[in-house]
């Protein structure tokens, strides 16, 4: 692990005014899953009682944000609260995409989280902390950069077959011990398994969990004793819905269930925050089967900078610390995990250049919301999977300006009155415009953002 020295203080959480014993932290994360997939959000179709349940005991947030569009960028910002531009990892691992069509070539970019970067597991391990990472790790797959060599000390990493519920292995603390599934335990429910593992274990001391699904993400593999309701649901509806994908959000939920179950067995639930959410917008195409989910009315879909690719459900609870049944329309990004289970837990000097904000107050008490006008940005110099082209975006209160990297054009939208980015308002409100997108190009300077490359073929090819 790498040294912490000179920046960790004495946790003083006896004068915080939060708790005189050291919170825990059970950080719940999904994979593709859209901002309406839950009942709580509105969705018809899907059964999600207990994550509906854990909404009601606390906040949710209906625009929570993450910091890319795709996968490996967001859990990056998670684990050290910069930027994707900031960390030049800014597509998901094993992205290439290009398109010898378009002007540009996709930016250069590191494929992996460095070594260096301190994540928030070092430093809650450092101040006394129980650190355990339970699924998808998806920041590079060097022991050096696994996740027991950034400060977890419980470790179960998905490893082969990633994609398949049914077929794949788990890395137990090292890739030299690997438990191999082949048929019996459904994936996401193995990941609860540990998820319930880890907390039983460290029941007596604070620990953070960072249980992190890779459901629903494609492949679309449900467990069959939950389909049939969906395949009835399905006929009896007007309305188009993968009853596949259903089930496998149900799955989830059951997850969580479990967690909350597990948590309140061990007397932990009151001293515990529980945090769940998603690292990027739902897939609204065909890719490796038939389109997964809905994510209307916002726009696009994971892999585009619109809302649809960043705009993800995140429900915050604590018994008795945060207030219970709120819907917040407060905004704040995934880089605002790190520093606010730092407020959380006591630790007020924190690593250099975090772009994050502790939004531990909003939590606590969402009429306190102070961030208005905050500025939050996106960068995705990449061409996706989804059909997404090279773009940036920055949000200020309401308005939202998105920038093509191949055109340069720019677009502008009140998500106020638009949340479908329907409405361009960029040649009515030039003087916004060009406001926003200073800041978008003042921003990238700062972060050192990598932009895309001219197409050397280009020319060639809009000649012939």
């Amino acid at each position: 692990m790498k040294s912490l020295t000179g920046f960790i203080p004495l946790l003083l959480l006896c004068g915080s005014g939060y708790s005189q014993e050291k919170p825990n932290i059970v950080f719940i994360l999904t994979d593709d899953m859209g901002w309406k997939d839950l009942g709580c959000y509105g969705n018809k179709f899907t059964e999600t009682p207990n994550i509906d349940a854990l909404a009601q005991s606390g906040i949710k947030f209906t625009q929570a944000y993450a910091a890319c569009p795709v996968s490996s960028p967001t859990r990056a910002s998670i684990m050290t609260g910069k930027y994707p531009a900031r960390l030049h990892l800014t597509n998901f691992i094993a992205g290439n995409r290009t398109d010898p069509l378009s002007p540009v070539l996709p930016a250069p970019w590191k494929p992996y989280l460095e070594a260096r970067e301190v994540t928030i597991a070092e430093i809650l391990n450092d101040a006394g902390y129980s650190t355990g990472m339970v699924g998808k790790w998806h920041l590079g797959g060097h022991d050096s950069i696994a996740p027991w060599s950034q400060g977890f000390d419980y470790t179960r990493m998905i490893g082969k077959n990633g994609l398949d519920y049914y077929n794949y292995s788990i890395y137990e603390d090292s890739f030299q011990n690997e438990f191999f599934d082949k048929g019996t335990e459904y994936l996401t429910d193995k990941l609860t398994d540990y998820g319930e593992e880890f907390i039983s274990v460290n029941k007596d001391k604070p620990f953070f969990l960072y249980l992190s699904y890779s459901s629903p993400h494609v492949v679309i593999v449900p467990r069959p004793d939950k389909l049939m309701k969906y395949f009835r649901k399905y006929g009896q509806s007007d309305e188009k819905f993968n009853p596949y994908y259903s089930a496998m959000v149900e799955s989830i939920d059951d997850g969580v269930g479990r967690i909350i179950e597990r948590l309140k067995e061990e007397g932990l639930l009151e001293n515990t925050l529980i945090i769940f959410t998603s690292d990027n917008g739902g897939l609204g195409m065909d890719e490796l089967g038939p389109t997964p989910t809905s994510i209307l009315p916002l726009r696009k879909w994971k892999g585009h900078v619109y809302e649809g690719g960043i705009r993800v459900p995140a429900i915050v609870s604590w018994t008795g610390k945060v207030p219970a049944g709120i819907s917040s329309d407060a905004y704040f990004s995934s880089i605002d995990y790190f520093p606010t289970f730092c407020e959380l837990t006591g630790i007020s000097k924190l690593p250099g250049n975090i772009d994050g904000q502790s939004v531990l107050s909003l939590f606590l008490d969402p009429d306190a919301r102070k961030e208005n006008e905050r500025h939050l940005f996106w960068h995705y110099p990449h061409f996706s999977n989804q059909m997404g082209r090279p773009a940036g975006a920055v949000r200020v209160g309401d308005f939202k300006l998105v920038e093509s990297y191949e055109t340069g054009e720019l677009e502008l939208y009140d998500l106020e009155n638009d949340i479908s980015e329907s409405k361009n308002l960029s040649m009515t409100m030039k003087q916004k415009t060009q406001e926003l997108y200073k800041l978008l190009s003042d921003w990238r300077k700062n972060v050192n953002a990598q932009m895309p490359l001219p197409n050397p073929e280009y020319k060639t090819i809009k000649q012939k």
